[in-house]
């Protein structure tokens, strides 16, 4: 077999989500027998206080067998989770506009008079 059969028979069809940091490969691949699966890999990149920066990829191999159960759980699961909490972000860290508050020092006693500590905010928990 030629190395472009295999490379052929490795990369039958492939799509790739980007979600800011992590990224989603989905890959149709092709066993011994010449049979179809899915591989899903995450990769996920991380960047050193250096600049540099190196990638974590996990991996699931999803079978023909296993498709229909994997499907119905998915499709359960997500519709859980929007239907309990819809479909907006709720954590700061994946909003577009957050802006971790750091402090060189410790807070100023100006910043703790603009909100009392009994004032509670719900939103905040």
């Amino acid at each position: 077999m030629s190395e472009k059969d295999m490379f052929e028979k490795e990369d039958i069809f492939s799509k790739v989500l980007r979600a800011g940091r992590r990224t989603y490969f989905f890959d149709v691949r092709s066993t011994k027998a010449d049979d179809y699966y899915i591989t899903i890999t995450e990769s996920k990149k991380f960047t050193e206080e250096d600049g540099s920066y190196h990638f974590k990829k996990h991996k699931i191999y999803l079978y023909k067998e296993d498709f229909t159960a994997f499907r119905e759980i998915l499709d359960e699961m997500t519709d859980y989770v929007l239907e309990h909490k819809g479909e907006e972000v709720i954590s700061e860290r994946h909003q577009k506009d957050f802006k971790k508050e750091t402090y060189e020092t410790a807070p100023s006693e100006e910043s703790f008079e603009k909100k009392s500590f009994t004032d509670i905010d719900f939103d905040d928990i």
